[in-house]
């Protein structure tokens, strides 16, 4: 068993992650929607966004801490050869090693995040998916491949457009409902993207289809 300063010394470096989840399945939403995928949810969250749908990866447990040559080994199993990372927030941790490691092993990198945190490592693509609780790094929006906004209610539309200004004409903007006020806020969000048609419509294909 691994002495306790240890684990401390590899839990900083990256070398060990708290991981709440992993699985293969595809990807259920915006640009890369249906892709193959193995899937990581690294534990920890320092937002706690009140409709979050992953409440269980709000706080990491040492019992969840795993090797991440483990974790790529698994992912390098699979046919997809993608890795996607998400949280809880990915970059409450050191993720330099992980990236390099997946790349080591022929695998592309993923990453969605809040954006709240300095982005490590190296990745393939990045999404970012800023909330109204706590404001996203510039030197990260500007990295972004992806912005998804959540739109739980009407002033969510204002947080988009906001956060549209400060990412790359490159990045590819998406909308999308908080799970629970779906019926409500779609019809919304079409109406706004028919106005603003920079805007596209990201929907949670995997909870309609019944996959993890």
């Amino acid at each position: 068993m691994k002495a306790i300063d240890e684990i401390k010394t590899l839990y900083q470096d990256g070398q060990l992650l708290p991981i709440y989840e992993e699985f293969y399945t595809l990807q259920g939403e915006g640009f890369n929607v249906g892709k193959a995928a193995y899937f990581i949810r690294i534990a920890g969250c320092t937002i706690g966004c009140p409709w979050c749908d992953s409440k269980g990866a709000w706080l990491p447990y040492p019992r969840q801490l795993k090797d991440i040559k483990q974790i790529v080994d698994h992912a390098a199993a699979t046919h997809s050869k993608a890795l996607l990372v998400t949280g809880g927030e990915p970059f409450n941790y050191n993720l330099e090693l992980l990236t390099q490691l997946a790349h080591d092993n022929g695998l592309k990198t993923f990453v969605e995040t809040t954006g709240t945190e300095v982005i490590t490592g190296q990745w393939d693509w990045i999404c970012i998916s800023p909330k109204p609780y706590r404001q996203s790094l510039d030197e990260n929006l500007i990295l972004a491949n992806e912005l998804k906004v959540i739109i739980y209610e009407d002033k969510d539309f204002e947080l988009a457009q906001f956060y549209a200004q400060k990412v790359s004409p490159e990045t590819h903007l998406f909308l999308q409902a908080e799970w629970s006020r779906k019926e409500i806020m779609y019809p919304r969000i079409i109406d706004y993207i028919r106005t603003h048609p920079q805007w596209r419509l990201s929907v949670q294909m995997h909870k309609y289809v019944g996959i993890p």
